[in-house]
């Protein structure tokens, strides 16, 4: 009793003025729009290792590990070095970002749910897409999100903002159409941009055989944790990549399986029986189409 007594006696010296309040909204303000802008990046996923690393060295303090602590104190302005040097495509769009927009609207303005996944009746238009583009040779790339934002690539491309069919990604795609080049990136059960720019896989042990589209693909699985499906322009095959692995020459029933896995969160099912791209495969019965 006494302790609170004590406690309640000193709030009452304590003074909050105009300038405090100030203060205590523009630190609310700042930390609002930091954590949003870590939300739609890759940021996050980065963070979070970073905090792993800062975690492990608490421990170490904590536990007195001299040598640790010795080494972490030695490295400390190389870390942050590196640090500045991984996160310098995502501090260069936010500032990018600030001058372009008004930062008083973004303030109020909801934050988009990126995380939503997709049903049954998404999976079953993008098999039929899939497959009648195949048919057709008309190559296409269609790009899931999951749980990284795809932000960055969705500004490279067309808004397009609508519910995901089979007739509209068939229509995207049709050649000597605005829209046909590039990838469709699809969040949830829209699609919210087309036309857009992937990064090509830098992997060197790749095969030659693969042709731009699945380099693309590859590359953004690389980065994301997104799922894309390639259809090759040349003969008409429907594949698959994810997670930096590329499973080649599916079926309608592979590739509806493989999203229902997918969508039911079960990667580590998807990737059993994949074949990860590392060079020309000795024992390959197929060669893959040049796009």
């Amino acid at each position: 009793m006494a302790r609170i007594t004590g406690f309640l006696n000193k709030l009452q010296w304590l003074q909050i003025e105009l300038t405090d309040i100030l203060e205590i909204l523009i630190i609310a303000f700042v930390l609002y729009h930091l954590l949003v802008w870590v939300k739609n990046t890759r940021t996050w996923f980065l963070l979070r290792g970073v905090i792993v690393i800062m975690g492990f060295f608490g421990v170490a303090a904590f536990l007195q590990l001299n040598t640790i602590l010795y080494i972490a104190q030695k490295s400390l302005s190389v870390i942050v070095l590196a640090v500045v040097v991984v996160f310098q495509p995502e501090l260069r769009r936010a500032l990018e970002q600030l001058g372009k927009n008004n930062v008083l609207i973004n303030f109020f303005s909801p934050v988009e749910d990126e995380s939503q996944g997709f049903d049954e009746k998404t999976v079953a238009e993008l098999v039929r897409a899939s497959f009648a583009l195949g048919k057709a040779r008309t190559g296409a790339l269609m790009v899931i999100a999951r749980e990284i934002p795809l932000t960055e690539y969705e500004k490279t491309g067309i808004n397009v903002d609508a519910v995901v069919t089979s007739q509209l990604l068939i229509n995207i795609f049709e050649h000597n159409t605005p829209l046909h080049d590039g990838a469709v990136i699809i969040k949830g059960n829209r699609v919210v941009s087309a036309t857009c720019y992937l990064p090509l896989s830098s992997n060197p042990t790749i095969s030659k055989d693969l042709g731009t589209r699945h380099r693309a693909a590859l590359g953004v699985s690389e980065n994301t944790d997104s799922v894309t499906i390639v259809v090759s322009e040349e003969s008409g095959n429907v594949s698959l990549a994810v997670g930096g692995v590329l499973r080649l020459h599916l079926t309608p029933e592979q590739l509806e399986e493989t999203l229902d896995e997918i969508r039911e969160k079960k990667v580590a099912t998807v990737k059993r029986g994949w074949i990860l791209k590392k060079g020309r495969r000795q024992n390959e019965s197929k060669k893959v189409d040049h796009e």
